[in-house]
């Protein structure tokens, strides 16, 4: 095989993806209350949300070893990972130490080991693009190249209906202050060089999304040239009333809606939305 696409799986590749035998998603480990489950394609959705509403403890997640991600790697002449933010997952790191062993049985493979500084549908926009160069027979630099320059314009933003499982697990250290949920108050963040930060609030998530969506055209540039990628967690509907919106004000080349997995679940929690462009 010429070339194989490494995500982990915080990259919420839809069934499609899956099918295609040079995709392969590398599963994180989610505890809840000591039962692990293995974000793979066993993974259950409603279950695991089930299991959550039901828990008083956060959920924890477990990045994929080395070892894992090295069985990743074999039969293809070309490796491209892509991994969840280094700034919020061990994932990255775990990914790196994998390339330099796997380098040293294998120097004539090549190997690149994108930190997405972003997750879900994040990685998922690079992965589509490193597909797309990788048909068209784009050498392997050139790729990097590109897909580099792609990943540091890219922006992602997103509305939760609750901020907790993101609180708990440590992953709001740049948010220096979020109102009360008792207010109703919800807030829109962003990823800004892998780091969560509050980009604004509204009361409401309608309005909060109303304000994640005046984000875009704040910072997108040549959107007719983009693609925009919508993960929901249990909200399909509110998934696509957004994509809507985004695709009436600014005119993007394509769009997709997907579901988040387990470790995007984790985070986005029932009813939140993600946004990459």
């Amino acid at each position: 095989m010429k070339f194989k696409i490494v995500g982990d799986s915080c990259t919420d590749f839809t069934p499609e993806d899956l099918k295609k035998e040079y995709v392969v998603s590398v599963p994180l480990t989610i505890d809840v209350d000591g039962y692990e489950i293995i974000d793979d394609k066993n993974f259950d959705q409603a279950d695991f949300l089930k299991r959550v509403a039901e828990s008083e403890e956060c959920p924890k997640s477990a990045c994929p070893s080395p070892e894992l991600y090295m069985e990743s790697f074999l039969g293809a002449d070309e490796v491209y990972v892509i991994t969840l933010s280094s700034k919020l997952s061990g994932s990255y790191n775990s990914a790196e130490l994998a390339k330099k062993m796997y380098e040293e049985e294998h120097p004539e493979v090549q190997i690149h080991v994108f930190d997405s500084k972003s997750a879900s549908c994040g990685q998922l926009l690079l992965a589509h693009l490193i597909e797309k160069y990788a048909l068209e027979g784009l050498e392997f630099n050139d790729i990097v190249k590109k897909v580099s320059v792609v990943r540091d314009d890219m922006h992602t933003a997103f509305v939760l209906e609750s901020l907790e499982a993101l609180r708990k697990n440590g992953r709001l250290t740049g948010v220096k202050a979020i109102v009360a949920d008792t207010l109703n108050i919800k807030p829109y963040m962003k990823a800004e060089d892998g780091v969560i930060t509050q980009g604004g609030q509204a009361r409401g998530i309608k309005r909060a999304i109303s304000k994640m969506v005046d984000y875009v055209g704040e910072v997108g540039k040549n959107l007719t040239d983009k693609t925009v990628i919508i993960a929901n967690c249990n909200c399909y509907d509110r998934a696509k009333e957004l994509e809507k919106d985004l695709l009436s004000r600014y005119h993007f080349k394509e769009s997709l809606v997907i579901d988040t997995k387990g470790i995007s679940s984790l985070y986005a929690s029932d009813g939140g939305v993600i946004i990459a462009f």
